[in-house]
C-alpha cells in the first residue's frame, strides 16, 4: 500500500483576482488550481452602496472580497482533486502590497462597520493607490534633511505606494479615521489574522514597505514626530515591534476559517509574505548571486546576497527578507509589461489585426513574428523604457517614454522591437548597477505573467545582459511560494521540511528551455546599448528636464479642463 501523499495549499493575492492552488509537497507537482476575480474590483471612482465619489488617483479594496476568495477557490481544490482535506499539511497566502488595512482590535476592517463605510479613507488602500504621492515627497525629504541611515536601504526615495505615505495620508486628511483605527495593518498579515484568530506582522512586509531593518528596527520616535507629534508614537500604538520571520507558523486554522474552505481546523498556517518575494523560492532562487526577475505589469528584481551593499535605485534590502540567512534586494522596471499592452491597444493599424484574424494568432504573436524577422538595429530605432517613470536606478516618476529615429518608412514592428529592448537595457542597467555596487549576479531566472511567454524578449534579453536566461516552470510562482512556505511552517514532523532551501529543491523546478546569448549580436547590442545609455543620463540625470516641463504643462491643462 503506497504512502499517503501530503499537500499544501498556497494562495495568492493578486491585484485584481486570487490564485490558489493544491500542492503535492514531495514534488511540487499541481492537483488543483482555482482563481477569484474580485467582485468589487479595484475601486476608483464611488464607494459601494453610495453615491460618494472618490477623487482621482484613489484605488481601494473591498475587504470582503477576500474572505470571499478564500469560500470560492478552496473548496473547488477540494473538489476538483478529490484530496481528502486530511492529507493537507498547511496554507500559506501572499498579498500584493503595500496594501493597507485600517481595523479595530479584533481585525475588523473599519470599511465594514456601518459608522465608517462612508468614508473612503476607512477602506484597504491597494498598491495603486497613487493619492500618496505629496506625502511619499515629503517623506524623503524629510529624512534626507535628518540623515536617516533607513532612506540608503531604499535608494534614496520613498515610494507613494508604501506604507507610511498611505498612512501619513489618512491621518492629514482623516483623523477621525485615523484615531478610530486600533490598528492599521498590511493586507498580508489581515488575511492571516483571519485565518487564525492570531495577529502577526511579516518581515517581508515590515522591510520593504515600512522601513523595518532586522538591525535597526523601525526608524526613531523623533522621525515619526517629526512628521506631526501625534504620530510620534504610531508603532507601539497603531502597529507591532514583534516582527515574524517567513516559514514560521503564525498559528492554526480557526474553525470559521475551516468551514470558509471546508478544511479541517488545526493545519499549519505560515506567515503572511509579499506575492513577487513569494514568487522567488518558487523560481528556484534561494542561493546568494542569483536573480529572479519577475515579469508583469512591473518587471521585479530580486537578488539574494551573504553581505550587505548600498546599491543606488534599488526599492529595498532586507535582511532575512526572502530567504533566512541571507539579504534580498528588490530593483523595479515600473510599467515594464504594461507599455507592451499599450502599444497593442493604440499604435498597432487595423492592417494588422486583420492579418492576424486572418492566420488566427493574437495580435501580440503577430509582432512578434514580425519583429523577430528583423536584425539588431535594423530599425534604426532606440527607446527609453520609462513609460510609467523609471523606479530603479533613477527613482524618479516623473520621466516618461521616448523613441528616438522614427522616418517614413518605419513599421510598427520595428517599434515594437524597440520598445522590447529598452525594456532589456533597462533590465541591464539594474544588472550592472549591482554588479558594480558589490552584488554578483551568477544566474538569471524569470517568472510571473504573460511576458515570460514573449520568446523574443526573452531571446533580446540573453543577448543584452549576454547572460542565459532560465524560466520557472510553473506559472504560479506567487501561489507555490506561499504553498512553500507553508510546508516549511509545517516542519519536518508533519511531512514538510526544515527551511525553504530544502522546499525549493523538492519543490520548485525550472522549465527545459532556456535562452541563451548569440555573440553575433553581441557587438551590435553592445552599440544599442551605449546610445540608451546617453539618452538614459541626458534626460535622468537632468541635463534636459523637456520629460517634466511637458508632464507639467500637461497637468496644468487637464487641471484647466478640470474646473
Amino acid at each position: 500500500m503506497s504512502a499517503k501523499k501530503n499537500f499544501t495549499i498556497g494562495i495568492n493575492f493578486g491585484a485584481e483576482s486570487v490564485r490558489a492552488i493544491l500542492v503535492d509537497v514531495s514534488n511540487g507537482n499541481l492537483a488543483a488550481t482555482s482563481t477569484y476575480s474580485y467582485y468589487h474590483g479595484i475601486i476608483t471612482d464611488k464607494l459601494p452602496d453610495t453615491d460618494i465619489e472618490l477623487d482621482e488617483g484613489w484605488a481601494l479594496q473591498h475587504p470582503q472580497d477576500y474572505i470571499n476568495a478564500l469560500k470560492r477557490t478552496v473548496p473547488k481544490l477540494l473538489k476538483e482533486s478529490q484530496v481528502d482535506p486530511s492529507q493537507i499539511i498547511a496554507l500559506g497566502t501572499s498579498f500584493v502590497g503595500s496594501t493597507l488595512i485600517p481595523v479595530k482590535d479584533d481585525g475588523t476592517p473599519l470599511a465594514l462597520i456601518e459608522d465608517y463605510a462612508h468614508e473612503p479613507h476607512a477602506w484597504p488602500k491597494h498598491i495603486y493607490h497613487q493619492s500618496a504621492k505629496e506625502r511619499a515627497g515629503r517623506l524623503t525629504q524629510l529624512a534626507t534633511d535628518r540623515f536617516e541611515t533607513f532612506l540608503d536601504r531604499y535608494g534614496g526615495k520613498l515610494n507613494h505606494q508604501w506604507f507610511f505615505p498611505k498612512v501619513w495620508e489618512l491621518y492629514d486628511d482623516s483623523s477621525s479615521i485615523y484615531n478610530a483605527a486600533d490598528k492599521l495593518i498590511e493586507a498580508s498579515d489581515w488575511i492571516v489574522w483571519q485565518l487564525t484568530g492570531i495577529e502577526t506582522r511579516n518581515i517581508c512586509a515590515a522591510g520593504y514597505k515600512a522601513l523595518w531593518s532586522k538591525s535597526e528596527g523601525f526608524p526613531l520616535e523623533t522621525f515619526f514626530s517629526a512628521m506631526d507629534p501625534d504620530l510620534a508614537n504610531i508603532v507601539d500604538e497603531k502597529m507591532s515591534r514583534e516582527i515574524s520571520p517567513l516559514g514560521q507558523q503564525a498559528g492554526e486554522l480557526t474553525e470559521e476559517a475551516a468551514q470558509w474552505m471546508k478544511l479541517e481546523p488545526g493545519i499549519p498556517v505560515s506567515i503572511g509574505v509579499l506575492s513577487s518575494h513569494a514568487a522567488v523560492s518558487a523560481a528556484t532562487v534561494v542561493e546568494p548571486g542569483n536573480m529572479a526577475i519577475i515579469m508583469d505589469s512591473d518587471f521585479r528584481h530580486m537578488i539574494l546576497s551573504k553581505k550587505e551593499y548600498r546599491v543606488p535605485g534599488m526599492c529595498g534590502m532586507v535582511e532575512d527578507g526572502i530567504v533566512p540567512g541571507l539579504f534580498a534586494y528588490e530593483a523595479r522596471q515600473a510599467g515594464s509589461g504594461d507599455h507592451f499592452s499599450w502599444f497593442m491597444n493604440n499604435a498597432v493599424p487595423e492592417q494588422y489585426s486583420k492579418e492576424a484574424r486572418q492566420k488566427k494568432i493574437s495580435i501580440f504573436q503577430l509582432l512578434e513574428e514580425k519583429a523577430a524577422a528583423l536584425k539588431p538595429a535594423e530599425s534604426g530605432l532606440v527607446a527609453l523604457d520609462w513609460w510609467h517613470g523609471n523606479r530603479s536606478i533613477l527613482v524618479d516618476d516623473d520621466l516618461s517614454g521616448l523613441i528616438l529615429g522614427y522616418s517614413l518608412k518605419t513599421k510598427p514592428e520595428e517599434v515594437y522591437r524597440a520598445l522590447l529592448e529598452a525594456t532589456t537595457f533597462g533590465t541591464r542597467k539594474i544588472f550592472e548597477t549591482f554588479i558594480a555596487s558589490g552584488v554578483p549576479i551568477n544566474e538569471i531566472i524569470v517568472t510571473g505573467g504573460k511576458p515570460t511567454t514573449n520568446k523574443l524578449l526573452l531571446n533580446i534579453m540573453a543577448n543584452v545582459t549576454r547572460t542565459e536566461i532560465k524560466v520557472a516552470k510553473s506559472p504560479y510562482t506567487s501561489a507555490l511560494g506561499a504553498a512553500m512556505y507553508a510546508a516549511v511552517a509545517a516542519g519536518e514532523a508533519r511531512g514538510g521540511y526544515g527551511n525553504i532551501q530544502e522546499a525549493s529543491k523538492k519543490m520548485a523546478q525550472l522549465s527545459s528551455k532556456s535562452f541563451v546569448p548569440n555573440n553575433n549580436d553581441k557587438k551590435t547590442y553592445n552599440r544599442l546599448y551605449s546610445e540608451y545609455t546617453l539618452l538614459h543620463d541626458y534626460f535622468g540625470y537632468g541635463h534636459n528636464n523637456a520629460m517634466k516641463r511637458l508632464n507639467n504643462l500637461r497637468t496644468n491643462i487637464l487641471e484647466k479642463k478640470r474646473r
